[in-house]
This record gives structure tokens, sequence and C-alpha cells, in this order.
């Protein structure tokens, strides 16, 4: 009987942990945003945040923490306790870039516990609607024909948009000069106003400018056009098929988060994905891409591969 006791005793204490898990979450869970309010991944982040709060009855409180390419915000949810209260809605910056652009990164990509993909955006050239340019092609002519003339914003050093615009730059021998902001929302506000003449950004992002008539789309950076700004040409039909691109939004949890919790998180998100995100998120020009664990491993793997390229061609230096 002791003997029996005894092993009763250590069974329950091994089983301690997952046990506590069940009832998760039990208090409220903090969404990371790697950036300022305003732009694609903080809307991604406030529409799941309220699609969970239903699911859990707890609340879910969206941080943007910029800085440094969104890497500011990833370390600190590296570094969090790995319980399931600290999640990151991880954007292609820090996920998948800042390797291949920053020579040193506080953390790692094994630090992270993918747990689903949420949505794809793919960028658009933009201009301000005072530029004298209706084409991608006419944008590289006056780029050539007065250089250095071209300011063009990014979302910070290192992120898809600074790439993807180095990449234009490098292929059409042009002369522009880079401006880094601290997110899609200070970089937007700056192309509406004039104080700078370009900027790639995403399509959440950019429409209501469009609309307004402040901001011109001159080509999406892919190869089939948007439904969404079906008028819009794409980078492949402009003549320029090498500049194809997006930004893309991932939730992660800290590594060592255990199986039940990481398990209830995907669950609710895919859930909610089907229920009502995928709607949410087209209606405000977000493509859902939806996929488990598994596929936002595969994915973010296959994007750090890309990215390693295009930074080598581009001749972006890690900083």
């Amino acid at each position: 009987m002791a003997g029996f006791g005894r092993r009763a005793v250590l069974g329950a204490m091994l089983a301690t942990p997952a046990l506590a898990t069940t009832d998760y979450p039990s208090r409220a869970v903090r969404l990371i945003v790697g950036y300022p309010a305003g732009g694609s991944t903080d809307l991604v982040a406030r529409l799941l945040a309220e699609r969970l709060f239903r699911a859990w009855g707890q609340p879910v409180t969206v941080e943007n923490r910029g800085g440094a390419a969104g890497t500011l915000g990833a370390d600190l949810v590296a570094k969090s306790a790995p319980d399931g209260y600290t999640l990151l809605i991880g954007a292609s910056a820090e996920m998948a870039i800042a390797r291949a652009v920053m020579r040193t990164i506080p953390y790692q990509p094994e630090d992270f516990a993918p747990v689903a993909l949420l949505t794809e955006q793919p960028f658009l050239v933009l201009v301000n609607a005072a530029l004298p340019v209706r084409s991608l092609a006419e944008l590289v002519a006056l780029a050539r024909e007065q250089p250095g003339r071209l300011n063009y914003a990014s979302h910070g050093t290192g992120t898809a948009n600074h790439l993807l615009t180095e990449l234009l730059r490098v292929e059409t021998g042009t002369a522009v000069t880079h401006v880094p902001y601290r997110g899609g929302g200070p970089a937007m506000t700056d192309l509406v106003s004039g104080q700078v003449q370009m900027l790639l950004d995403v399509i959440p992002s950019a429409l209501p400018h469009i609309l307004s008539g402040r901001v011109r789309a001159l080509a999406l950076c892919r190869a089939t056009r948007s439904a969404t700004l079906a008028e819009v040409p794409t980078t492949v039909e402009a003549g320029f098929p090498f500049l194809a691109g997006s930004t893309w939004s991932t939730l992660v949890a800290p590594a060592r988060t255990p199986e039940p919790v990481l398990a209830r998180i995907g669950g609710s998100v895919q859930a909610a994905v089907r229920e009502t995100l995928t709607g949410a998120f087209r209606e405000r020009g977000l493509e859902p891409l939806g996929g488990d664990a598994a596929a936002a491993r595969a994915f973010i793997a296959a994007e750090q591969a890309k990215w390693q390229r295009i930074a080598a061609r581009t001749g972006v230096q890690p900083e």
C-alpha cells in the first residue's frame, strides 16, 4: 500500500502542470504587436483580440511595442513566461527578414512556437497624388531623370517594404532616398502629406487614402490582381515581374509553452477564422491564409529563405 501511495502522489505531481492548463485562459491575455497602431498588423491583432475575447470570456488586450522593425515586440514575447498569456502577432520583418539584415537580433526562430497563420497582404506601389506619374514605368522614368529627388518611406529599416523598394531601385538602376519610419501608420501619414513621395504598403492601410484621391496606386506586387482594387495592374502586367512580395501575419507563442495551451489557442483561432474572421479580413482588404501550427512553421521557413535571397540581391547590409 505504501508503495502504491507513493506512486499515486508522484503521478498526481507529474500530472499537475498538464491539468493546470485545462482552465486556460483564466486571466487577461496580451497580444503584442511590434508596430505602432494604425498599420495592417495592428488591424489583424485587434480583429483577432475581439474574437478571442468572445470565445474565452477573458480580456485580450493589444499592446503596440514599435521599433527596430518589429524586433522589440518579438523580443518581449520571446523572453516572456511560456504560459500562453503573452503572444505575438508576428509579421514578415521580425519573423523572416531580421536574420538577413541585422548583425544581431536578441532572439532566434526556435524561441517561438508557431500557433497559426492569419493573413497575407501583397504590397501596392503608392505615390503621393501630386507626383506627376500614372504608372510604375512613369515612376521609374522620373526617378531616372531626376536622381535623388524622390524619397521613399518604409515601415523601418529591414522591413519587407524597405527590401522590396531597394530591389526596385537595384533592378531599375534608379537613385531614390530611403526614409525609415517606426511603422506603417507614420509612413502613410507622411506619404499623404507629401513629406515623402513613394511608399510600398498594403491595401488595408492604403485604401482610404486611395479612395480620397490623396494617394495613387500604381501597381500591385504580385501576378494576379486584387478583387478590392481590380483596376490596379500587377507588377507583372506593368513589366516588373521581379517586384513581388507581401507582408503577412502569424500568431506565435514563446517556446516551451505547454502543448495543451498551444492547442487551446490554435483551436480558438482556427474556429474564429472559419466562423467570422475570413469575412472580416476580406472586408478590409486582408487576405486570409488560415493554417495550423505546422503550416505556420513551414511558411515562416520558406519566407526566411526568400528574404535572404532578396537581401543578398539588394546589398542591404546587416545593422
